[in-house]
C-alpha cells in the first residue's frame, strides 16, 4: 500500500473520531472520513503510519445501511459534524457500541449494564454556543464559518444546521455591521489583523443571546457604535463584550473582557435552576439535554437527605445547584476562581444555601475533605483529558460509596475505570447524547465500593 494509491475498500465499523474503519490486505488499519460500517467504497491513500493508514473517500460503491445525504451543504469539507450522512437511529446504535468497545477493550471489564443512550428530541439547531473563526473572502468582505477537517482553513457557514436559530441570525447580522467598517482580520501566519473569533451564547430557554468579539490588541475605534448598533437591531441580544487575546495560540479567549453595550450575562434554565452565564462560563452545549444527563446524575446520587456530596469539576456549580435538594451538603470544587465567583451568584439566584464552593485543584481540596468529613458520594465531571493520577489514588486510599463519573470522552473515562475496578464495582452506563451529528457523546457511570 502506497500513498496516492487508489483502493476498493469494505467499512467494517467506526472508530471513536467518526472515521469509518477498514483493512487492507495487510491487515492494517484504514481510517476513512464520511463512511460507514457496510460502505464498499474507493479511497485514495493519503497518510501511512507504521500501524495504521488514512484515506481520502472518493465514491461510494455500495451504500452501507443507514446512509442518508447529508442536509448540510458544506458537510463534505467542514469539519464541525462527522456524522451528518448517518441516520440519526443509526448514529445512537454506533455510539452505544463504541462505549462498550472502550470499556471492554481499555478497562477489561465485561460484565456491567450498558443502557441505551438517551436519544435528543432534537438532533439539530440544538447548539447553545459557538466559536466562529474569522477570514476575509475574495471580496474581501468579513466572513465566518469552521475549519476544514485536519486543517484550519475556514469553511464559511453562516447558517449551521446545529447551532441554534438565533445563533446565526446574531452571526449574519454581526458580519453584516463589521463589513460597513474597515477592520482587518487576524491572519494566524503573520499574528496581525484584529479580529480574530466571534463567540455566541444564547439561552434555549431565555432567548437571549450573548455576543463576544475576540480581538488581537484594543485597536478598535468603532467597537462601541457597532456593539451598540447590534443591540438596537438584535432585540434578544442581552450584551457585547470583546475579548482581548493578543497571544500567538489556538486557545480562543485571552485573559481580559470589556463589557462594550447591556450585559455581560445571560439567563439559562435547566429545569428549575436558573444560571447565570458569562462569555467564559462553562455549560453544556445542549441545554435540553443537560436536563437528562443531570436527571440521571440525580437518579444516580439518590434521595438521602442526609448524605454529604462532591461535585470535583464543578464549573459554575450547575450540577451541584441542580442536585442541591437531594442532599444534606455537596462541596462544590473548582479551580477557575471566575467559574466559582459565577457559581456562588448562581446559588444566591436560586436561594440554594446547602452548596459549599471551593476553590482549588480537585486533587487538593478532595484530599482535605476526605480527611475532614464523612464524605458519601463523589460527583465527577472532569476535561477531555479525565482524572489525574493523584485523584485516582485518593479514591483507591478511601471508602467513598459511589462514585458518579460523568464523562466528554468514554476513552479516557475507561482508562481511569480500569485502576479503579481494583476498589470499585463498575455497575452501568448511561450515555447521553449531548452532540448529535457529531461523534462526541456522554457518558455516565455509576461505581459502588466492592464488597
Amino acid at each position: 500500500m502506497k500513498k496516492g494509491e487508489i483502493k476498493i475498500f469494505k467499512i467494517d465499523d467506526l472508530a471513536h473520531g467518526g472515521d469509518g474503519v477498514a483493512r487492507a490486505e495487510n491487515g492494517m488499519a484504514v481510517f476513512i472520513s464520511l463512511t460507514l460500517p457496510g460502505d464498499l467504497v474507493k479511497a485514495k491513500i493519503t497518510k501511512i503510519k507504521k500501524d495504521y493508514a488514512f484515506a481520502k473517500l472518493i465514491k461510494v460503491i455500495e451504500a452501507g445501511s443507514g446512509r442518508i445525504e447529508a442536509p448540510c451543504p458544506v458537510y463534505n469539507e467542514c469539519g464541525g459534524c462527522q456524522l451528518q450522512h448517518i441516520d440519526y437511529q443509526k448514529e445512537l446504535e454506533f455510539k452505544h457500541n463504541n462505549i462498550k468497545q472502550l470499556i471492554n477493550r481499555i478497562a477489561g471489564i465485561e460484565k456491567f449494564e450498558l443502557k441505551d443512550v438517551l436519544a435528543a428530541d432534537d438532533d439539530f439547531r440544538y447548539r447553545n454556543k459557538a466559536q466562529f473563526p474569522l477570514k476575509l473572502d475574495e471580496n474581501d468582505q468579513i466572513t465566518a464559518g469552521f475549519y476544514k477537517r485536519g486543517s484550519h482553513d475556514i469553511v464559511p457557514n453562516h447558517d449551521c444546521l446545529i447551532q441554534h436559530p438565533l445563533i446565526n441570525r446574531i452571526l449574519r447580522v454581526t458580519l453584516e455591521e463589521l463589513n460597513k467598517f474597515q477592520l482587518s482580520v487576524y491572519n494566524e501566519n503573520n499574528l496581525r489583523g484584529l479580529l480574530r473569533h466571534l463567540v455566541i451564547r444564547v439561552g434555549t430557554c431565555t432567548n437571549q443571546g450573548l455576543l463576544v468579539m475576540v480581538t488581537n490588541g484594543d485597536d478598535f475605534i468603532d467597537k462601541n457604535l457597532i456593539a451598540k448598533t447590534l443591540m438596537r437591531k438584535i432585540p434578544e441580544l442581552k450584551g457585547v463584550v470583546q475579548n482581548i487575546n493578543n497571544e500567538d495560540t489556538n486557545v480562543i479567549f485571552g485573559k481580559e473582557d470589556i463589557l462594550l453595550a447591556g450585559e455581560n450575562k445571560i439567563t439559562e434554565y435547566i429545569g428549575q435552576t436558573a444560571y447565570l452565564i458569562s462569555a467564559r462560563s462553562f455549560f453544556q452545549v445542549n441545554t435540553m439535554q443537560a436536563k437528562k444527563l443531570y436527571d440521571t446524575a440525580a437518579k444516580y446520587l439518590g434521595n438521602d437527605r442526609s448524605a454529604k456530596v462532591i461535585d470535583a469539576f464543578s464549573g459554575t456549580g450547575s450540577i451541584a445547584l441542580y442536585l442541591a435538594d437531594k442532599a444534606e451538603k455537596i462541596y462544590a470544587v473548582e479551580s477557575l476562581e471566575s467559574a466559582v465567583k459565577d457559581a456562588e451568584k448562581n446559588a444566591k439566584l436560586n436561594n440554594i444555601n446547602n452548596v459549599e464552593f471551593k476553590e482549588g485543584l480537585v486533587e487538593e481540596e478532595l484530599s482535605e475533605l476526605l480527611e475532614k468529613e464523612e464524605i458519601d458520594s463523589i460527583i465527577f465531571d472532569p476535561p477531555r483529558k479525565g482524572l489525574d493520577e493523584k485523584t485516582v489514588d485518593l479514591l483507591l486510599a478511601s471508602s467513598i460509596k459511589k462514585i458518579i463519573y460523568i464523562s466528554c470522552n468514554p476513552a479516557t473515562q475507561a482508562r481511569d475505570l480500569k485502576k479503579l475496578k481494583e476498589k470499585y464495582n463498575l455497575v452501568k452506563i448511561q450515555p447521553v447524547d449531548l452532540f448529535p451529528q457529531t461523534y462526541h457523546i456522554e457518558s455516565v457511570a455509576l461505581l459502588e465500593l466492592n464488597n
